[in-house]
């Protein structure tokens, strides 16, 4: 039995607040990995204000959910401004990137296809 835990650098069955796993000091982008395998990734980011992730893509459907603060997100050159507790989708194969209107954290999900297109 594979004893390695699925969901791994947070506490499990303990109450937490999402948004305190994860902090970016002034200059920072801070990432922590939640669970990492070839069809799905869990990622918690904390920005700086001002801090960004330049354009790139993926080969999965990227789904991020604003936990604290207020993001900017570039998707094939359209903007959206998320705030906390909204979503977006961004397609697979597409551009995006990600930038700090203010401070803020957010929960990426990639779900990878079973085979690459």
């Amino acid at each position: 039995m594979n004893t390695y835990p699925y969901i791994k650098n947070i506490e499990h069955e303990k109450v937490l607040k999402i948004a305190d796993q994860v902090n970016a000091d002034a200059g920072q982008v801070v990432s922590k990995t939640l669970a990492q395998n070839d069809f799905v990734s869990v990622t918690l980011f904390a920005f700086a204000k001002g801090e960004e992730i330049g354009t790139h893509d993926s080969i999965g459907d990227a789904m991020v959910t604003v936990i604290e603060g207020t993001g900017k997100f570039v998707v094939d050159g359209k903007e959206y401004i998320l705030n906390q507790g909204e979503t977006l989708v961004m397609p697979a194969k597409k551009p995006h990137s990600v930038h700090a209107v203010e401070a803020f954290k957010m929960m990426l999900v990639v779900i990878f296809p079973l085979e690459e297109d």
